[in-house]
């Protein structure tokens, strides 16, 4: 799972949204520099990562990407299940995806100083491209995918897999499509 996806299961909660959305940022004990809600967020990314990370309906889809792409797989996965989540928004939130955006890039502007600087620059970048709206169309996961290219350490040509996304569309939708659920219904145990 990739921002929007993190973001959308921390609920309307904003320190576990932060905590969820910075996660990767934070290392080790760094954790514990952070309030007992947001340290609840980070915590709930990681757990939405292993879980994601092992389940068999999303190694499908990494299968299917794993001979061109290799070790990027599961990080293409995770931005194609962004963008059916931003495509079938309305059958997951009561809120538009524009609205939903705009809410984000609020709290997260009003955040800007506690978030860790790689974050903070992340969020600089998300708002300027509306990364969070751009998921719903395939032209903008391939910008997404370009940027990531970009900072890959080695080349990656993630921006390619684009093709394997229009090639594969419905497989890779009817995968999110099966798995989503199951992990909105992981999450809600761990949350609640």
């Amino acid at each position: 799972m990739n921002f929007l996806s993190h973001l959308h299961l921390s609920g309307n909660d904003e320190e576990l949204m932060l905590g969820n959305f910075m996660a990767d940022s934070v290392k080790g004990k760094e954790l514990f520099n952070y309030s007992e809600e947001v340290q609840k967020g980070i915590v709930l990314h990681r757990k939405i990562d292993a879980f994601t990370d092992s389940h068999a309906v999303v190694e499908k889809s990494k299968a299917r990407l794993r001979s061109n792409y290799r070790k990027y797989a599961p990080v293409i996965v995770d931005i194609f299940y962004d963008h059916f989540l931003a495509v079938n928004w309305e059958n997951y939130h009561n809120s538009s995806l524009p609205e939903y955006a705009d809410e984000v890039y609020s709290l997260m502007k009003q955040h800007e100083g506690a978030l860790p600087q790689r974050t903070a620059m992340f969020v600089q970048y998300m708002i300027k491209y509306d990364v969070l709206n751009a998921y719903a169309k395939i032209e903008g996961v391939e910008q997404v995918l370009k940027g990531m290219d970009g900072r890959a350490k080695f080349n990656s040509n993630m921006a390619l897999s684009v093709r394997e996304l229009r090639q594969h569309y419905h497989h890779f939708e009817d995968e999110f499509n099966t798995y989503y659920p199951l992990l909105e219904s992981y999450v809600a145990g761990e949350v609640g």
